[in-house]
């Protein structure tokens, strides 16, 4: 059986932010839209891999010869939601040589002393490539927000300022994929505690973990602001469940795959005459 076997409805817009949602009410073990098994869904993503990787070399190569677009995927997620799984295994799937990641981390001091989004444009894709944002400029907006980082006109002033550089983005060329992992908080206690057994994860634990976790709710609250101000027809929101690694996934990858879908990628037209240039070839 082949990956759209089990997809009963395409789940991009039963996961897109649309009017009146609410994140509190969205469910975080959810799998929208798919009606197979973990295994089949493993199955599904292996040759979905396939399919994103052939998209995305249609896209490089047509970037390559002068087309301008780009898509940029963004995850965001409270800690342990599965960023990096979603990097491991949807996006290192693609050729890695047409792929811009960027994991943003605590801004630097000279990071500091420009304007919150002067960092993020070094990172932007270029023409023909997939860009990564493992974490992005909604950081400014979230733990700004939550922590109190700047004052709280600055804040509001960002929301619309992400609105600009994203429709900026939008208009280049750039189609934008915006992911928020949503997970429970019962499960992040779960994965955290798993990190804390196992040696080979306890390097991913920092003891500032909980410090975050303390501040769930303010979170959760940050979040549903993000949704309201900045899920917009030129980049809009998906909510993706969570508490299953697996369907996160398959759900990030078919967002991925129906964004290279939607340009309708042709491999580009050789620049030379193809006929002479397999006479020269047989005669050398």
């Amino acid at each position: 059986m082949g990956r759209e076997t089990f997809w009963a409805e395409d789940p991009d817009p039963l996961l897109r932010v649309g009017g009146g949602f609410a994140l509190a009410a969205a469910d975080t073990r959810g799998t929208p839209g798919y009606d197979g098994s973990k295994k089949d869904g493993v199955t599904a993503l292996a040759e979905g891999a396939a399919i994103l990787a052939d998209l995305q070399e249609r896209l490089f190569a047509a970037g390559t010869l002068g087309d301008k677009r780009s898509v940029l995927l963004v995850l965001q997620a409270m800690d342990t939601a599965g960023k990096g799984g979603i990097v491991t295994h949807v996006v290192g799937q693609m050729n890695l040589g047409g792929v811009r990641y960027a994991g943003f981390k605590k801004p630097t001091q000279v990071e500091l002393s420009h304007d919150f989004l002067w960092r993020i444009w070094n990172h932007v894709p270029a023409a023909g490539e997939v860009g990564v944002f493992d974490r992005s400029h909604y950081e400014d907006v979230l733990i700004g927000r939550v922590r109190s980082l700047a004052p709280e006109e600055e804040i509001d002033r960002r929301y619309d300022a992400i609105n600009e550089f994203e429709l900026e983005l939008a208009e280049s060329g750039t189609t934008i994929v915006k992911v928020m992992l949503h997970l429970s908080k019962s499960e992040q206690k779960k994965r955290l505690a798993d990190r804390l057994e196992r040696v080979d994860k306890q390097w991913k634990y920092t003891t500032g973990d909980v410090d975050e976790r303390l501040l769930w709710d303010s979170y959760q609250d940050a979040y549903q602001v993000v949704f309201d101000r900045t899920s917009t027809a030129y980049a809009p929101w998906y909510v993706v469940p969570a508490d299953r690694k697996w369907y996160a996934r398959l759900a990030v990858q078919h967002l991925l795959i129906h964004a290279l879908e939607d340009l309708e990628l042709e491999w580009p037209a050789p620049d030379y005459d193809l006929e002479v240039e397999r006479a020269r070839l047989a005669a050398s």
